[in-house]
């Protein structure tokens, strides 16, 4: 989990660098015709950008420090598993952070639709530390049962079985409306996909470990989205 941790961080740091280094030389320059060319008309806003970016690093460095009161695990999922799943998830962020036109745009570049779009990456991450409030030490960042593990059902957990998932996304999209690239729209697709994984094999294991408590926990609260997932 750490090595995740300090891949997201650096990678978001690294991006927020690159930002911050080309904007300015590129400013009052003609794009060039390339299929990887930065998106000039985007990077003109450069401080929309960087807050964006800022979203994910103290995202990072919460969970670093949070993580520290984490129960030991009893049982964990495979290396090949969780290594998988952050393969995807850091390559999604990178894909919805990076200003790059390979793809094309989906939204027009506009203050207010980023300005939307950082309003929504920050509900994100109030909702994820909010949730992880509530997990305390049954939190982990692989698949795992914890020593003495409870099933939390306070907080986002009495409607949402993974209100961390549903902020992740919920992040993820608010960059995407940030940057209105079609490869950050692709990055949130490959995000969802992952999230998606995790929440089968997730589910597998909190039934295997809680039994009928866990069943009756699923027929009274939602994945993801209440009311609809």
């Amino acid at each position: 989990m750490q090595r995740k941790r300090i891949i997201v961080l650096v990678s978001s740091a690294a991006v927020g660098a690159v930002i911050g280094a080309l904007a300015p030389s590129l400013r009052g320059r003609q794009p060039r015709l390339s299929l990887f060319a930065l998106d000039q008309p985007l990077l003109e806003h450069k401080g929309l950008l960087v807050a964006a970016v800022a979203g994910w690093v103290l995202f990072s460095l919460y969970w670093e420090v949070a993580a520290h009161g984490a129960a030991e695990a009893k049982s964990s999922e495979s290396r090949l598993s969780r290594s998988f799943h952050v393969i995807l998830t850091n390559l999604a962020l990178l894909m919805a952070i990076a200003p790059i036109r390979v793809l094309g745009r989906f939204l027009p570049v506009s203050v207010w639709i980023m300005a939307l779009g950082l309003g929504v990456e920050y509900a994100g991450l109030s909702l994820a530390i909010w949730a992880r409030r509530h997990l305390g030490r049954n939190w982990s960042g692989e698949i795992s049962i914890k020593v003495d593990h409870e099933l939390v059902r306070s907080g986002p957990y009495r409607k949402l079985r993974h209100p961390i998932y549903t902020a992740l996304l919920t992040m993820y999209l608010g960059v995407t409306l940030v940057t209105g690239e079609g490869l950050a729209l692709g990055g949130l697709l490959l995000a969802a996909f992952a999230y998606w994984r995790k929440i089968r094999l997730e589910e597998a294991n909190l039934n295997a470990a809680f039994g009928s408590s866990y069943q009756a926990y699923r027929r009274e609260s939602w994945a993801l989205v209440p009311g609809i997932f």
